[in-house]
């Protein structure tokens, strides 16, 4: 059964419908803005995090004053208990869940759907898409993507991304433990399809969008570069 109930007073943006929505499958805010929307995007939380993180209602505000429908999205993981860290038993399920989300949103619009999210949310969107292809989406927007844990360059995460196939967005952070834009450059070109890079300088993992223009800065990547790149 779906629960929706309509949110006025959490957007930062006018124009703005905020609703929640939960069902047995999907826990999500979506933002919803004025008139005709351009594309739809659902975006999942870092593994510490949830749907309610600083940086995912940062973009989805920034991107829903744009004409995006925007989905924050519970993994099934935080769904299932309110803290900690996922485990890798369980990834392929938050998979199960971001495909879930894209099948439940892919209506709101006429326009291209993209997925994506902040560090492990991302990083499974992607290994998703590398999964499904164009099928889930027809866009990857990766904020903060864990090329590797911090201080282990030898242990890439990249095995799936020459099998993705959509045109992928990476927002990072040039003192990102996590990746060096040198890094990220590299791993990105193993993607089968366009790629860019979004680079801030002397930003963390964290992306600091209260103090940077992080939501700004990606939305004039989506808008110049998922939109204009989306089949």
């Amino acid at each position: 059964m779906t629960a929706v109930t309509t949110e006025s007073d959490e957007s930062e943006k006018p124009g703005t419908t905020i609703t929640v929505v939960e069902t047995d499958d999907v826990a999500a805010d979506v933002h919803r803005p004025d008139g005709t929307p351009r594309a739809t995007i659902v975006l999942a939380h870092g593994a510490g995090g949830n749907r309610s993180a600083v940086i995912l209602r940062a973009l989805a505000d920034e991107l829903c004053s744009r004409g995006y429908v925007v989905a924050r999205i519970d993994l099934p993981y935080r769904q299932r208990r309110p803290k900690g860290p996922p485990s890798p038993s369980t990834s392929p399920a938050d998979r199960d869940g971001i495909r879930a989300a894209c099948a439940m949103f892919r209506g709101e619009s006429d326009g291209p759907l993209f997925v994506g999210g902040h560090s492990y949310g991302g990083r499974q969107a992607s290994m998703a898409v590398a999964e499904d292809g164009t099928d889930l989406a027809d866009g990857l927007l990766l904020s903060s993507y864990p090329l590797h844990p911090p201080g282990k360059p030898d242990r890439l995460r990249t095995e799936h991304l020459p099998s993705v196939t959509v045109p992928t967005l990476v927002v990072h952070g040039s003192t990102d433990p996590f990746g060096t834009t040198e890094e990220m450059a590299e791993a990105i070109g193993l993607i089968d399809a366009p790629t860019r890079i979004v680079e801030l300088e002397k930003v963390g993992h964290d992306l600091n969008p209260k103090k940077k223009p992080t939501a700004a800065l990606t939305a004039d990547a989506v808008d110049e570069f998922l939109m204009g790149t989306a089949r």
